[in-house]
């Protein structure tokens, strides 16, 4: 199997496709029919030779993705939203403008917000809360390994918590059935098999560079940072360690993206090894998809894959 540069997203009914800075986005509409946008998206950086840096690109990668997914996420359901404008009172062709205008200001704000929203979340679930713990642990007594493990494993269930919690709710459940298609459809284009729907459904659907996976690998290498860091310096202050934390994002993000990249290209048995763990966590996130899922999973593959087989990662 060949080794790709592509990846996705599962968005609301539908999935999201990128190849460098070419993304698609198709989604299953209303009326049933799959409705597709093809972008250019702009890198953070211009300068190519920064995106072939160790850990500074991943850093760039991972905030282009978010960027990229954030958008797609809100252009999904805005399909969904317009379904819920028309079954009210059609308004005159000003009040229309008006609308789209404050529509779209209002999907603006909504990005923000969920950006930020997420960001809270994440630093009182997976630092806050891991660290008053082993706290807690250290005031009695435990030692700096200990401390580190336990801050560690809080970290990795809340994680697995959060997973087994939202794969319950319905829509979300769609959401890891259109995952698995994007999953499935990839591995389909990597094994250089014909994009159909039979030849995706017998694809496996846990991908080594799945962002599950990307996301555990992260809270693993934040605590091995971290650890390393803070036994050099010691830092009690709960929000000056947040900071820390915080300021070691990148870092961490950057380590988080080699470690996948190797795993994803590699099928030695240390790699196998390594991507084991990330694989499991998928049971949670990536479910088998029906066969309309699958085909627009097709559709959004078909529209970035280049004609002169550069898509190699």
């Amino acid at each position: 199997m060949k080794s790709s540069n592509i990846g996705g997203q599962a968005v609301m009914e539908g999935i999201m496709m990128m190849n460098k800075d070419r993304y698609s986005v198709a989604v299953r509409r209303p009326d049933g029919e799959i409705e597709v946008k093809v972008e250019q998206h702009k890198p953070l950086t211009k300068h190519k030779e920064l995106l072939k840096v160790p850990i500074l690109r991943g850093v760039f990668s991972f905030a282009d993705s978010m960027i990229v997914g954030m958008s797609s996420l809100m252009y999904s359901a805005s399909f969904y939203e317009d379904e819920e404008e028309e079954k009210k009172k059609p308004a005159t062709k000003e009040e229309e403008e008006q609308q789209k205008a404050k529509k779209e200001k209002t999907d603006r704000l909504m990005m923000y917000g969920t950006v930020t929203f997420s960001v809270v979340i994440a630093v009182v679930l997976f630092l806050m809360v891991p660290y008053f713990l082993s706290e807690l642990l250290h005031k009695a007594g435990a030692g700096t390994t200990l401390t580190a493990v336990a801050e560690a494993f809080v970290r990795v269930a809340l994680f697995l918590g959060y997973l087994a919690a939202i794969s319950r709710m319905e829509d979300i459940q769609r959401v890891f059935m259109y995952h698995g298609a994007e999953h499935k459809t990839i591995f389909c284009y990597e094994a250089g098999e014909e994009l159909t729907v039979e030849n995706v459904r017998k694809q496996g659907r846990f991908h080594p560079r799945c962002g599950t996976s990307f996301m555990f690998v992260l809270i693993i290498i934040a605590t091995i940072v971290s650890s390393i860091v803070f036994s050099i310096i010691d830092i009690t202050n709960p929000f000056l360690r947040m900071l820390a934390h915080l300021i070691l994002l990148p870092l961490v993000v950057g380590i988080s993206y080699e470690f996948n990249r190797y795993a994803g290209r590699s099928e030695s048995v240390i790699s196998r090894a390594l991507r084991w763990p990330g694989l499991m966590i998928q049971h949670l996130t990536v479910f088998e998809p029906d066969d309309s899922m699958i085909e627009v999973a097709i559709t959004a593959m078909k529209e970035v894959i280049p004609d002169d087989g550069s898509d190699e990662w």
